[in-house]
């Protein structure tokens, strides 16, 4: 028991896998000798899902700190920059119907909440664009920084869109090469047991009995260890997030020239949702919906449909792939000496690229948190659960937010959704609450959550969601403050207008030239 946690053996590799992998290496010196030791088991003939491929401004952390230069990462992962999503016809379905989720805070969001003091103008000013300058860059497909920017670094808080499969074999070379990962390639057999009830090793053909201190499982849906082996229970949230089904495909661009969209487009269905994520050299298209209330034939249409907007030469002809989604996650994450990380853990759906942070966030708790030893290792575990629990119940909050507050009722798929059964009490607790009050810092109660209010406040004032005016509210000194960040908001957005270049200039720029470092 108090053998000192020296190898970590992940089973499965993908994005999942080889994140966990790079963070804890570069963490903890697997490439030298007294560094932990760090195996990475992968299938050879296992294809990346690829369902979400776009990251939250974190990636640019977990990047840095793993040691990958970004200019290697843009050309070599036929990446792009994301500074937001912009929903279009989530409220009323008009083809006028769209508000951003931007990334970037609010003007002022340390010192004052300038939701109260826009609601009186809310009627002249989508509250996006009150309070950041960042919907305005997206509508003009400008970038969040100038090739003279240092690698990272931003004029405008940005995360990534990228190619999912390019990205995995991109971090199989940087971890291997450069951090000391070991990787094999080959099936595991089955898994062996140790007296306690620990995993003792796992057996693969080609390499006998591969032993560890501690397992992370990153099999995908197929949850090896976690599900197969431990038997930990699968908790559903469809009663919730009915998506269950979704069908994925690329999209060419009619030329190397044109535009590429600095943030996810998210255009709401009759029963489901479309997301459209640029990259350099193609578009990733795909309708997510509920089969419960439509059928895959109709889904597909609606699909093509929405592709022949902007390529009717293709709509007819292009290859769509079906993927099943389970939306939910497993009863705990960290079981015995065994964690499960990515698809493995669960899955909700696409909707806010939450798949790939929350596999950022176990890898770095797992990492910082490493136990000395197995002695103490229950004690994190604990903490790992009640943490990640926690997070995945507001995840499931923040989406769920998306679909209760629409006005939409042309379908069953969207009246169901406002269904009182299907909202979580403590969504619903908040929702009551902001009738009278904005979302704030005290409304939820950790110091990393996962959506600031921030993002509350963007989905809420987006929708048309109405706070009541608080009579008893001071207003002079407030009122003042709040009108010079309103008026810096104005003048930021036109100098940023002015002097950002496009999304697919920079891009061609990182290509050809490279980033300079910090």
């Amino acid at each position: 028991m108090d053998k000192p946690i020296r190898t970590i053996t992940i089973v499965g590799g993908g994005t999942a896998g080889w994140l966990t992998a790079g963070v804890i290496a570069a963490e903890h010196l697997a490439n030298s000798e007294n560094g932990v030791q760090v195996t990475l088991i992968e299938s050879p003939d296992v294809s990346p899902i690829g369902v979400g491929e776009g990251t939250w401004p974190t990636m640019r952390g977990t990047l840095k700190k793993m040691g990958i230069s970004e200019t290697d990462f843009f050309r070599e992962c036929d990446a792009s920059f994301k500074q937001g999503a912009k929903f279009a016809k989530w409220v009323t379905g008009a083809e006028d119907d769209a508000y951003y989720h931007p990334l970037v805070l609010p003007q002022g969001y340390a010192e004052i909440n300038l939701a109260p003091h826009w609601l009186p103008h809310a009627q002249q000013i989508p509250f996006a664009d009150a309070v950041s300058f960042q919907g305005q860059l997206c509508e003009r497909g400008l970038a969040p920084k100038q090739n003279t920017t240092p690698e990272y670094a931003h004029v405008a808080n940005y995360a990534y869109h990228l190619d999912a499969g390019k990205f995995s074999v991109f971090l199989t070379k940087h971890c291997t090469e450069n951090l000391g990962v070991k990787h094999i390639l080959d099936h595991v057999t089955s898994v062996n047991s140790a007296e306690n009830g620990d995993i003792a090793s796992v057996s693969t053909n080609n390499h006998g009995d591969i032993a560890g201190d501690l397992f992370i499982d990153c099999t995908g849906f197929n949850a090896l260890l976690i599900g197969k082996h431990f038997h930990i229970p699968f908790i559903s949230k469809k009663h919730i997030l009915f998506n269950d089904t979704a069908l994925a495909c690329h999209v060419p661009y009619v030329s190397d020239t044109s535009p590429i969209a600095s943030h996810t487009i998210s255009t709401a269905q009759k029963n489901g949702w479309i997301w459209d994520i640029g990259l350099p050299s193609r578009r990733g298209v795909g309708h997510v919906f509920s089969s419960a209330h439509t059928t895959i034939d109709e889904a597909e249409s609606e699909l093509r449909a929405y592709i022949g907007a902007s390529r009717p030469d293709l709509s007819d002809n292009i290859a769509v792939r079906q993927i099943t989604i389970n939306p939910g996650h497993r009863q705990v994450f960290w079981h015995q000496n065994c964690v499960a990380v990515g698809l493995a853990a669960g899955f909700l759906e696409p909707l806010e690229a939450s798949a790939l942070v929350l596999v950022e966030l176990s890898a770095a708790m797992i990492s910082e948190q490493l136990p000395a030893s197995r002695q103490v290792m229950d004690i994190v575990a604990k903490r790992f659960n009640d943490k990640f629990l926690y997070r995945w119940d507001r995840i499931i909050d923040f989406l769920k937010l998306h679909y209760v507050l629409t006005k939409r009722t042309d379908t069953d798929y969207w009246q169901d959704n406002c269904d009182a059964a299907t909202i979580p009490a403590d969504l619903q607790s908040l929702l009551d609450l902001w009738r009278y009050e904005a979302p704030w810092h005290n409304d939820f109660s950790q110091v990393d959550e996962v959506f600031p209010s921030a993002s509350y406040q963007y989905v809420l004032y987006g929708m048309g969601f109405s706070t009541k005016k608080r009579a008893t509210m001071r207003r002079s000194e407030n009122s003042h403050l709040a009108e010079q960040h309103f008026l810096q908001n104005t003048q930021l957005t036109q100098k940023l207008l002015a002097g950002l270049p496009s999304n697919r200039d920079l891009i061609n720029k990182i290509r050809q030239y490279g980033l300079q470092k910090i």
